[in-house]
């Protein structure tokens, strides 16, 4: 059974109150994995949309023969979106549930649960006069009432909507310390309730990011030609998370989480902007502690933290620079495991394509032209709240899209490189070493003469084109040992960090590292460097082993299962060994206190390093599993895994120049989705129109009734269904795929298994679930 990961990297927009919308899209991303996890564990059958899902799983394996497991493993988000990633993020890595946040969602997300009680109105007739956002959204607030929402809602939204507008005046209506409350208590209810298991497996990281606006902005150094140095003010933040799947699978402390997700969600003129001390308050009126506060400050709000600022920080609304953060999750490809072969996508969540967060002008309505123009121009206060708000936070994608068709189209041409390499690599390896290898045992010796003369054969037949290969490679290892020793030093300038590199750089010289010949790769002291640091080309060994065995012996039957199941272990063992190396927290004192040194004694830091990662040690660690694995293996099978090992060196050679030095872990072209109102019209078209009502009032729409938010929160589940079967049947060949009719089968049962589910949960739109079974036939 040829297997395959459909991995999707999540972006999720902001939205304001189409926050709800979105929870019931990654609720359904959530179900989705659930069902993948509950399929290859073969645990007990699932029920509601993840049946669905589950059965669909089944049918491609049916169809297609290809075994698929969905992994949803990078998530990034701003604003409503990062919130909803957050919260996403800790039921994929705990498997936590995400059925408790629903339930505060609908309850909590709601004006009279968010108005601070400082702008609570006091009187009846308290600041009838004020025009806050809302007055913005319908010059007549009455109108749109009439106009949008249904009578028996009304009353409630006309009642909601006076306390709104009457609230104090130029200061936030809603409360932080009240929203940050209601985050805490979110991530302890999913605590609280049962759980199953890790949605990932174990080993595979995630990561999560959520973009902030530093409001005052930091400083940010810059080096330069003339002058040397100058400072620049920054205001973008991103807080990262990363989980490797190890351990206990705690994701992070739940006040880190409740940090970003405050932050990253303080819509300016909605909610005060978020500092610190809010959390602090929250925290010591509930009695908990933060152990990991002055580790976590450090590592989010890096220059206010070395200042002893970090409490001061003003942060608000993440989507006011970054409403689409492409950039951190592409950065995150960098670092994913391939064991088998992989579909990665890209899935973005747009609630709102076409539709501005704040509209001056009420829908419809026609400005003046201007003698001979053909455009109205815009107003004096649409220009300004344009130009300082919308524009930025409604900026394109295309930027982003441009640079992950660049990286599919690298992924394309290094694949056939290694395709059109393989056999002289292969016949090289057999001439170097001898074709009696593949009688013998491997043992770990051997394993590691092998290598040896592999290595120095295809140095020599590389000829000039080595040193190059070796000056790349070196440049590598020393630019990250540089950046290692800096981060491990707690130093943050610009200047410092050129400090390090010319001192590391000069102590690498200083021990004749870079006196790289054409010989065949034999000097001793760039030799004994590699030996010592060559951390990179370790993993990249290994990653491309994986990728070997992922698309030959997992997918033919020259092997037993078990047999390719221990080589899958091994090599991932091995890998374990080096990766964990990478972590930062890997390091204990005393390199941290060679670190602070380098600028004196750069020699002894590179020392320190050396000796924490004892690269040879982990060598013979790793010759030791991968040997064992190979003596499992048939001769077919064991020559085919040995010629990729012992080869990697001539693939590396061809290929890291071509990759001007970075690396490939996953081998597949990136594809890219798009989750929104208007790609959904198998049960009603429309779009945002005519399925959600949150847009209304400057999508503020939601906060202002209960039957709102049940009304979003329901087509967030069913757009979201909608899309994701169709993305989980794209994952296979076109040939193989589900034909549109079983498809549209399976579709028409998950939105079914959706109301059924939430029918008794939904009291409040009994006559929309009505209408839609209807709809749906």
């Amino acid at each position: 059974m040829k297997e395959r990961e459909l991995r999707l990297a999540l972006v999720c927009y902001g939205g304001i109150s189409l926050a709800i919308y979105m929870h019931g899209i990654t609720k359904e991303v959530w179900r989705l994995a659930r069902a993948s996890r509950a399929y290859h564990d073969d645990a007990a059958p699932s029920s509601g949309s993840e049946a669905v899902y589950r059965a669909l799983i089944g049918a491609i394996e049916a169809q297609s023969g290809i075994r698929l497991r969905i992994m949803p493993d990078i998530i990034a988000g701003a604003s409503a979106g990062g919130i909803n990633g957050i919260f996403l993020a800790q039921a994929i890595e705990t498997g936590q549930s995400l059925e408790p946040l629903t339930d505060l969602w609908l309850q909590n997300a709601d004006v009279d649960q968010l108005l601070d009680p400082d702008a609570r109105p006091a009187r009846a007739f308290t600041k009838f006069w004020a025009t806050p956002l809302v007055w913005m959204a319908a010059r007549h607030p009455g109108d749109a009432v009439e106009r949008t929402v249904a009578p028996g809602t009304r009353e409630e939204v006309r009642m909601k909507l006076s306390r709104f507008i009457r609230s104090r005046w130029f200061e936030p209506p809603f409360g932080g310390e009240i929203f940050t409350t209601m985050l805490l208590d979110a991530f302890d209810a999913m605590a609280a309730a049962d759980r199953g298991p890790p949605l990932l497996p174990d080993g595979h990281p995630l990561d999560l990011f959520v973009t902030v606006t530093d409001f005052e902005g930091h400083p940010q150094s810059l080096n330069l030609n003339s002058p040397p140095q100058v400072i620049e003010t920054e205001h973008r933040l991103s807080i990262g998370f990363r989980a490797r799947g190890r351990g206990e699978r705690l994701f992070a402390d739940a006040s880190e989480l409740v940090f970003a997700a405050r932050a990253t969600a303080s819509f300016p003129g909605a909610f005060p902007p978020f500092t610190v001390r809010e959390l602090d308050r929250v925290l010591m009126r509930k009695h908990r502690n933060w152990p990991t506060r002055d580790t976590f400050l450090a590592r989010a709000l890096p220059r206010h933290a070395a200042r002893g600022s970090a409490e001061d920080a003003v942060l608000i609304d993440g989507s006011v620079l970054a409403n689409a953060p492409f950039a951190q999750a592409i950065g995150a490809l960098r670092n994913r495991p391939s064991r088998r072969e992989v579909d990665r996508r890209f899935v973005y969540i747009d609630p709102k394509p076409g539709h501005r967060s704040i509209r001056l002008n009420k829908e419809g309505q026609q400005e003046e032209l201007p003698s001979g123009a053909t455009q109205p121009l815009p107003g004096f206060f649409r220009t300004i709240f344009g130009a300082l708000s919308d524009i930025p936070r409604e900026q394109p994608i295309r930027d982003n899209l441009d640079v992950i068709d660049r990286h599919s189209a690298r992924i394309r041409r290094m694949r056939r490189i290694f395709d059109a390499l393989r056999p002289g690599i292969e016949a090289d390896v057999e001439s170097a070493v001898g074709r009696m290898l593949f009688l013998d045992r491997p043992t770990p010796a051997r394993l590691s003469a092998w290598r040896a003369k592999a290595q120095q054969r295809a140095a020599g037949a590389a000829g000039f084109a080595y040193p190059a290969y070796g000056h790349l490679k070196l440049s590598g290892i020393v630019e990250s040992l540089c950046a290692l020793l800096f981060q491990l030093s707690g130093e943050d300038s610009a200047m410092m960090r050129e400090a390090y590199r010319q001192s590391v750089w000069a102590a690498v010289r200083g021990q004749g590292a870079d006196q790289l010949s054409d010989n065949g790769g034999s000097a001793a002291a760039p030799v004994a460097f590699f030996r010592a640091h060559d951390l990179a080309f370790r993993i990249r060994r290994l990653r491309f082993l994986a990728r070997r065995l992922a698309e030959t012996l997992e997918i033919e039957a020259e092997a037993e299962d078990a047999a390719v199941l221990a080589m899958h272990d091994a090599i991932y063992g091995a890998l374990s060994l080096y990766a964990e190396c990478e972590d930062h927290d890997f390091y204990g004192d005393s390199v941290i206190a060679a670190a602070k040194a380098v600028p004196t004694d750069a020699a002894a830091a590179l020392e320190a390093v050396a000796a924490a990662r004892d690269l040879k040690a982990r060598d013979e660690s790793a010759d030791e599993m991968l040997a064992e694995a190979l003596a499992g293996l048939p001769k077919v099978g064991r020559r085919t895994m040995l010629l990729a090992y012992l080869g990697f060196l001539f693939t590396d050679i061809a290929s890291l120049p071509l990759l001007q030095g970075d690396t490939l872990d996953e081998y597949d072209p990136v594809k890219v989705d798009r989750i929104s109102p208007e790609d959904c019209a198998a049960i009603r078209p429309g779009g945002a129109e005519a399925t959600l009502k949150g847009i209304e009032f400057n999508n503020f729409g939601a906060f202002f009734s209960r039957v709102y938010r049940e009304n979003d929160y329901l087509w967030g589940r069913l757009h979201g269904i909608e899309r994701l079967l169709d993305i989980v049947n794209s994952s296979v060949p076109a040939a193989s795929r589900l034909p549109p009719e079983m498809l549209a089968d399976y579709r028409r049962a998950a939105f079914l298994a959706i109301l059924d589910e939430e029918e008794s949960r939904l009291p409040h739109v009994a006559d929309l679930i009505a209408s839609l079974r209807e709809e749906i036939g």
